[in-house]
């Protein structure tokens, strides 16, 4: 199985007609995800590569079933375009969007939550189920169909990690990139209770960053609901106190959110930690042997 995505997921791309929305709905088309729509205002009756652009996600979702939307719009009207999708009734909606302002996330998360539409990032790489679907800007190519679940505030250590994987012949169910900014949609939390309760789910990779309090939250989850083992990587180890290191979210201050305070809510929670990326297929496969023992 897989969580989020699968072979069932019919995709609108907001913003199809811009430089970035047209290419990458193009390449998840070439991967095989169902892209059964493009949003642009004043553009209905016009395709790209073959998909049908509409002016609102209303007349897409009514022409086409489309329950999942990507987001490839200027910062300044991400959260307009997430708001327009949540009340079209699209279940999920992922956000590539960079630089969304935090007060318009703040004024967006209550609404997401009375109408139950589930949102990735913003500022995110998307999410890949291998072999059956992909939305986003996540390189189909890495990924490898399996029983590994993975999660990521980071979308380079993403491509890293799971290039790593899939050269040690380890496969992946589904691939989530969070995004790092402080405000965003399904965290760890959500995304380890899904993965507990996917079946073809074995084991589960969580890469965190510095900054927040994200992951000992997700430490003190494994250790109270989670029986699938987790392995994990923090980035940031070296980063100095009140510098941002690339994410918004990505800041250590008033001594809290440091790399040490993370692993160390890890190792009491029994999840091992990389040094470095490079570990994470063997400290896997030392516990998925354990499973299978």
């Amino acid at each position: 199985m897989s969580i989020l995505i699968n072979k069932n997921t019919k995709l609108v791309v907001q913003g199809i007609t811009g430089r970035d929305g047209g290419f990458h709905a193009s390449k998840m088309k070439e991967y095989g995800t169902q892209v059964v729509a493009g949003v642009s205002p004043g553009k209905e009756g016009e395709t790209v590569n073959g998909i049908p652009v509409f002016n609102s996600v209303e007349n897409a979702v009514k022409a086409t079933g489309a329950n999942t939307s990507v987001i490839f719009v200027p910062a300044a009207f991400a959260a307009d375009a997430i708001l327009e999708a949540s009340a079209a009734g699209i279940d999920l909606v992922i956000a590539i969007s960079e630089g969304v302002p935090v007060n318009d996330m703040i004024r967006v998360m209550p609404i997401l939550k009375r109408n139950k539409t589930k949102l990735i990032g913003p500022n995110c790489p998307g999410l890949i189920t291998p072999g059956e679907s992909l939305v986003g800007i996540l390189p189909g190519t890495i990924f490898k169909k399996g029983n590994v679940g993975l999660m990521s505030r980071s979308g380079t250590l993403t491509y890293e990690v799971v290039n790593m994987l899939t050269e040690s012949n380890l496969g992946q169910t589904t691939c989530v990139g969070i995004g790092g900014d402080p405000v965003a949609g399904l965290y760890y939390l959500d995304l380890l209770e899904m993965f507990e309760n996917d079946p073809d789910t074995e084991a589960v990779v969580l890469i965190g960053e510095i900054g927040g309090d994200a992951e000992e939250q997700a430490a003190r989850f494994i250790t109270e609901k989670m029986s699938k083992p987790v392995v994990a990587f923090i980035a940031g180890q070296t980063a100095p106190s009140g510098k941002r290191m690339g994410h918004a979210g990505a800041i250590i201050s008033s001594g809290s959110g440091t790399a040490a305070e993370k692993i160390a809510a890890f190792d009491k929670a029994g999840v091992p930690v990389a040094k470095e990326p490079s570990e994470i297929p063997l400290l896997l496969k030392e516990k998925l042997i354990k499973i299978h023992a």
